[in-house]
C-alpha cells in the first residue's frame, strides 16, 4: 500500500538455547529468554498478562475487523539505548482535541485508515475515555524519528520528547536472591548456571510464574514483583540510557492541539509524499461484495452437521470434503470454532474465505473460547494459564503456518464476512460505530440459533476435529443438549489400540509419551463429554496414522481436469510435503492428514476406507 515493497520483514526465529546456555543461531522473538528452549513451543508466563480474545490479541490481529524479550540481553549490550518507557507514554493521552483534528485531516489512504483503527479502539477499549487511550507506539517511532533526524544534524535535542540521561537496570527476578524454587529456569537444576550468571546475584531470585504467582501476591491481592521493572540504580548493574521523561507541549499556543507530536503525527501522515497507492480496484480486479447463498428449497437435506475445528491446516482439508459431499446426504449448517488449538482465533477469518469460495455463505460460524475449560482466570475470560496450549509451538509448523494456511491464505477469495470487534451499543459497546455490520456471533450463540432453526424431532450429527471446549460448554449451558445430538464423531484420543505402546503427539512435551493433543488441550472438556450420555464415536491417533501419506494423495490429485478446490489442495499439501523433507521443524506435519479421516467416517463413505467400527469403554 505505502510502496515500499522493497523494506524486508523478518519474524522470530526457529532456533533456540541449549540446557548449558548455549544460545543457537536464529533464536528468539517468540518467549522470553527464562522460557527459551529448543523451538518455539513453551509457556506463557508473562504473556498470559495479555487478554488473548475480544479486548486483547483477537482484536489486535484483526485491527479490530478492519483489516483484511531479550531485554536484559539488549540492555547490557553496550549498544547505546534510547528508552521512551511508559511514564512518557503517559503524557500523551489521546485529546478530544486531537480526535476531532484527526477527524478533519485523513487526506491519504494511510490517513483515513489509521483514523478508523483508532475510532474504534476508542469506542470498544477505552469507553470513549479520551484519557484511557495513549499514543504509546506512535510517539515512540516520532520520538525515535526525531533522534535520528537530529543526531545527522548534530545536536543532542528532541522535538518531541523532554530527554535526560539515567542510570537503570531491568528487574529479572524478586528478593530473596539465591532461593531454589522451581521458577527460576536459569539457575534451578542447574550446576552451573545459564548465561555465566552469579550464584546468589540479582537474577537468582524467583521470577514471577504467571498473574496469579501467590509469591507476587500479597493478602490484600496486591502486586509486589517486579519482574521486568526498569529501574534507577546505581554500581555495576546499572546502564547509562537516554530516556524520554514526558511529551513536549506544542509551541504553538494558539493551536488547540497540547503536544508537539499530535501536530507532527497528522502532517506527516497526510503528506503526498510517500502516500499510499492502494486502490482496491485495481488491487482486486473480481472483487464483488456477494454473498453466495444457496438456494435448498427443491432439495431433500440430508443430516445436519455441525463441524466443530481448532482451524489446523487438516481442519481445512476436512472442511473442503464436507462441502463437496452432496447436501442430500450431509446438510452442513454450522461450524464452530476454538483458538486454543492450532491457530489463533482471528484466523476465523480464513475459515470465512473457504466458505466464500465453495459458495457457503449461509453457514454460521461461531466463534469459541481461546481457552480450554476452566483455563481461564475467574475475572477474565480472555486471560489464563497456557498449561496445555504451550504445547502448539508459536512459530513454524505451529500458529505462525496455521494462521496464515501456511502462506496460501491470502490466494482464497476475500469473503464479505470478516470478524468484527463489538461495535454497537446492543452488544456491549459504548458507542455505534461506523461498522454497522453484525458482531462476530459467539459458538454458544450460534448453536442456540441452530437448535431455535431446525424442525421439532430434528437432531444433529456433531463433528469434532480439535479440543472438545465447545461441545462441553453446550453440554454445560444446554441441558436439553443431548436430546438434540443424534451422535458425536470426536477424532482424537489414542488408545494404545491392542496394547500397542505407540507414543502419542504430544511431541513438544517430553514429559506426556501417550496423550494425543486434541484431548490433552482441555482434558476436562474430554472427560465431560465421555461422561455424557452422548452416542460417540471416536477416531483416535492410531486410525489417523494410516493415511500419513503426503506422495500418494499428492499424486493422485494430479488429474487433467481438476477443479479450483483440488488445485488448491493440492498446491497446499505439496508445500507441507517439501517442508516436512527439507526441515526438520516441519517433521511430524503428515499428522494434519489424518484429520480428514472423521468428516469420511461422519458422511457414512466408509466404503473408501474399507473400515470397521468396534465397540469399546473408555475413560
Amino acid at each position: 500500500m505505502m510502496g515500499r515493497d522493497d523494506i524486508d520483514v523478518g519474524v522470530g526465529g526457529e532456533g533456540g538455547i541449549l540446557e548449558n546456555g548455549t544460545i543457537i543461531q536464529d533464536v528468539g522473538g517468540y518467549l522470553p529468554i527464562i522460557d527459551q528452549q529448543i523451538g518455539t513451543a513453551g509457556t506463557c508466563r508473562y504473556r498470559q498478562a495479555i487478554p488473548v480474545g475480544g479486548g486483547g490479541r483477537l482484536d489486535i490481529d484483526t485491527n479490530f475487523g478492519l483489516r483484511r524479550s531479550f531485554l536484559p540481553q539488549v540492555i547490557h549490550s553496550g549498544i547505546p539505548i534510547t528508552l521512551v518507557p511508559l511514564d512518557a507514554t503517559n503524557t500523551i493521552p489521546i485529546t478530544r482535541e486531537f480526535f476531532e483534528a484527526f477527524e478533519q485531516n485523513q487526506h491519504t489512504f494511510e490517513a483515513q485508515y489509521a483514523f478508523k483503527a483508532l475510532k474504534m479502539a476508542l469506542h470498544t477499549l477505552s469507553g470513549d475515555n479520551f484519557k484511557n487511550y495513549f499514543m504509546w507506539d506512535s510517539f515512540m517511532s516520532g520520538v525515535a524519528t526525531s533522534a535520528m533526524r537530529n543526531i545527522r544534524e548534530k545536536h543532542d535535542e528532541n522535538d518531541f520528547a523532554e530527554m535526560e540521561y539515567m542510570n537503570i537496570t531491568v528487574v529479572t527476578s524478586n528478593e530473596p536472591y539465591g532461593i531454589s524454587d522451581g521458577s527460576n529456569t536459569l539457575f534451578d537444576g542447574h550446576k552451573i548456571p545459564k548465561f555465566g550468571l552469579r550464584e546468589n546475584g540479582v537474577h537468582s531470585g524467583h521470577v514471577q510464574t504467571g498473574i496469579r504467582d501467590p509469591f507476587c501476591l500479597r493478602e490484600n491481592r496486591t502486586g509486589v514483583c517486579k519482574d521486568g521493572y526498569t529501574e534507577e540504580v546505581t554500581g555495576p548493574d546499572s546502564v547509562r540510557v537516554k530516556v524520554a521523561t514526558r511529551a513536549k507541549p506544542n509551541r504553538d499556543n494558539r493551536s488547540s492541539l497540547d503536544r508537539e507530536y499530535f501536530v507532527s503525527f497528522l502532517d506527516v501522515l497526510n503528506r503526498a509524499q510517500h502516500k499510499g497507492q492502494f486502490n482496491f480496484t485495481s488491487e482486486f480486479p473480481h472483487y464483488k461484495q456477494v454473498f453466495y447463498k444457496p438456494d435448498f428449497k427443491e432439495k431433500k437435506l440430508g443430516r445436519i452437521v455441525v463441524f466443530d475445528m481448532d482451524m489446523s491446516v487438516g481442519d481445512f482439508l476436512a472442511l473442503f470434503y464436507l462441502l463437496k459431499v452432496p447436501v442430500e446426504e450431509i446438510y452442513l449448517k454450522a461450524i464452530l470454532v476454538t483458538g486454543s488449538g492450532w491457530a489463533n482465533a482471528a484466523t476465523i477469518d480464513v475459515v470465512y474465505d473457504l466458505l466464500h469460495m465453495m459458495g457457503r455463505d449461509d453457514i454460521d460460524v461461531g466463534l469459541g473460547d481461546s481457552f480450554g475449560l476452566n483455563q481461564s482466570y475467574p475475572n477474565n475470560p480472555n486471560v489464563g494459564d497456557c498449561k496445555h496450549s504451550q504445547a502448539i509451538p508459536h512459530g513454524s509448523a505451529g500458529r505462525l503456518d496455521s494462521d496464515t494456511l501456511y502462506g496460501l491464505a491470502r490466494d482464497l477469495p476475500r469473503s464479505p464476512r470478516r470478524y468484527t470487534s463489538v461495535n454497537s451499543i446492543e452488544f456491549g459497546a459504548s458507542h455505534n460505530t461506523d461498522f454497522p455490520q453484525p458482531k462476530q456471533p459467539l459458538a454458544l450463540e450460534v448453536w442456540r440459533s441452530l437448535v431455535t432453526s431446525i424442525d421439532d424431532g430434528s437432531r444433529v450429527t456433531y463433528l469434532s476435529n480439535g479440543p472438545l471446549t465447545n461441545l462441553a460448554q453446550i453440554l454445560l449451558s444446554d441441558t436439553n443438549s443431548s436430546s438434540i445430538i443424534q451422535e458425536v464423531f470426536i477424532l482424537g484420543g489414542h488408545t494404545n489400540y491392542k496394547n500397542k505402546k505407540e507414543k502419542g503427539n504430544v511431541i513438544n512435551v517430553p514429559s506426556n509419551k501417550y496423550a494425543e493433543l486434541n484431548m490433552f488441550l482441555d482434558p476436562l472438556s474430554a472427560k465431560i463429554v465421555f461422561n455424557s450420555s452422548l452416542e460417540i464415536t471416536l477416531i483416535p491417533l492410531h486410525m489417523q496414522r494410516y493415511v500419513y501419506a503426503f506422495p500418494e494423495i499428492i499424486k493422485r490429485l494430479q488429474v487433467k481436469t481438476m477443479t479450483p478446490e483440488a488445485s488448491f489442495i493440492r498446491r497446499l499439501l505439496t508445500r507441507l510435503h517439501r517442508l516436512q523433507q527439507n526441515h526438520h521443524m516441519y517433521r511430524n506435519v503428515d499428522m494434519f492428514l489424518g484429520e480428514i479421516l472423521a468428516a469420511i467416517i461422519a458422511t457414512n463413505d466408509q466404503k473408501v476406507l474399507n473400515s470397521t467400527l468396534e465397540i469399546n469403554h473408555l475413560k
